[in-house]
């Protein structure tokens, strides 16, 4: 445990040189919560209420959600995996002393830790300059907040590895993360679950969604102790399965590796 947590602060370090390339990335950030803000601004202005939501929830709601998109981004999960099995790097990477998955998500967290809360400053400080302080927001539950946030972080990193694994196969996995980003970004960012039609929120709920984005930032709007214990049973499931099948993926990759002669 401890070589990882050394490979976390590593990280961490290297990139606190790297703080102007993250600032660079608040100008897209700015720009979709600028243009979604008025969008709502506009919305509500007919109306106290959509779908259950004020219109300090659903501006909060949509803050929250893209500073978990924004704040966890990087090319570790993407492009090192994906470019490792590529070029043959990673036949080293697995013969190190420590597991290479375990090396990714350190390296990852580290890599994403002064970004995040970057983000989460920004966010923080236009949500307050938009609409003002979140009513429904309780410090007390914030422990079990940060907790259901976290895990939704971890099941997010483990299903892109995922993705990236695919590299064993495929010559090219960025069309499924183009495909998984957009799924988010579309459906789990800009708009809550209970804004989409009935028929389709079984699905929306029973999709990544749910655990990475939307229920996370549901707590921190709204909580209640039920949705909290709704949203992290199924995340616990979530991440179980996840990993189960990460790690089956991931041996059938590097025994094809090994066949290959790699």
């Amino acid at each position: 445990m401890k070589k990882y947590l050394y490979i976390y602060k590593a990280t961490l370090i290297e990139n606190l040189q790297y703080i102007m390339n993250i600032l660079l990335g608040f100008i897209s950030f700015f720009i979709i919560l600028f243009v979604f803000l008025n969008l709502w601004e506009y919305i509500y202005s007919d109306t106290l209420s959509i779908s259950g939501y004020s219109m300090n929830q659903m501006v909060w709601y949509v803050i929250i959600t893209e500073i978990m998109w924004f704040g966890t981004r990087n090319r570790t999960l993407t492009n090192q995996i994906s470019n490792d099995i590529k070029s043959g790097t990673i036949a080293y990477g697995i013969n190190k002393p420590y597991n290479y998955l375990f090396y990714i998500v350190s390296k990852h967290l580290g890599e994403i830790t002064i970004k995040f809360f970057l983000f989460l400053t920004a966010g923080i400080l236009l949500g307050f300059s938009f609409v003002g302080k979140l009513y429904n927001f309780h410090i007390r539950f914030l422990p079990l907040i940060i907790l259901a946030a976290f895990t939704g972080i971890l099941i997010n990193s483990v299903i892109r590895i995922g993705i990236s694994i695919l590299s064993f196969w495929i010559e090219d996995s960025g069309p499924f993360h183009w495909i998984y980003d957009k799924l988010i970004i579309v459906v789990g960012t800009l708009f809550p679950i209970e804004v989409f039609p009935v028929w389709i929120q079984p699905f929306i709920k029973g999709s990544p969604i749910y655990v990475v984005t939307y229920g996370p930032a549901k707590l921190i709007i709204d909580f209640t102790m039920d949705m909290f214990f709704k949203v992290f049973a199924v995340q616990l499931v979530y991440l179980v399965v996840t990993i189960f099948l990460l790690g089956i993926l991931f041996k059938r990759g590097v025994k094809k590796l090994n066949v290959n002669g790699g």
